[in-house]
């Protein structure tokens, strides 16, 4: 055995940094803390024997996108190194300075599923837990409350299966092994309960546009 310790003071740091940058923020339709899901998803990369950096940035993969665009990812970039960075960026579909004045749904996510198949394997790692964590969430809230966690995603249900969908092939042509393989058993569950009446997405052209809200 070795006293030397896996993870450094640069993961602690990171840590503490996560909480405090999503100190506010709870998961979409729940009082959930979001640093759970930070949590689960560098849970998921140390588990794949990704390295500190690959941790890092399952961590702090939503800070730029959604508390404080560009000027935070510099931040990280200053703190936490260009390595962390770039897969933090590569994680992110927009970059708004308030994380709430995001561009439209369906070019945003086209945009990144098109990056997504050009990825390296940190950030398809960093991706693969990501969506195999809030899957798992989507699947588990769905065995609940039925197709009503649909309403808490701006693309609705048809939109959320189709982007899961597409993510799910790149993954299985670019990232195979067993996170991969677990995404696909959840994902297909999920789709196999709520997919009814929708055809499974060849690419992210088939995208749909998010249904508008129904009137109260």
């Amino acid at each position: 055995m070795t006293d030397a310790p896996a993870l450094g003071p640069e993961f602690e740091a990171a840590l503490a940094y996560a909480a405090r940058v999503h100190r506010t923020q709870l998961r979409n339709g729940t009082m959930i803390p979001y640093v759970s899901h930070l949590l689960g998803v560098a849970a998921l990369v140390l588990q794949d024997g990704g390295s500190q950096e690959e941790a890092i940035a399952a961590l702090l993969h939503d800070a730029a996108e959604d508390q404080g665009g560009r000027a935070r990812l510099e931040d990280i970039r200053q703190r936490f190194g260009t390595e962390v960075a770039r897969i933090v960026e590569a994680c992110s579909d927009s970059l708004p300075p308030d994380g709430r004045s995001k561009e439209a749904w369906r070019p945003r996510k086209h945009r990144y599923l098109g990056h997504l198949r050009q990825a390296d394997r940190s950030v398809l790692r960093v991706t693969c837990t990501d969506k195999l964590d809030n899957a798992r969430a989507i699947l588990a809230d769905h065995r609940r409350i039925g197709d009503a966690v649909f309403e808490r995603f701006e693309a609705g249900r048809h939109g959320t299966l189709a982007y899961y969908a597409v993510v799910l092939d790149i993954l299985r042509a670019r990232f195979p092994g067993s996170l991969t393989e677990e995404l696909d058993r959840v994902v297909m569950e999920i789709w196999n309960r709520a997919g009814e009446g929708h055809p499974w997405p060849t690419s992210e052209q088939a995208l749909p546009e998010p249904a508008p809200p129904e009137a109260p």
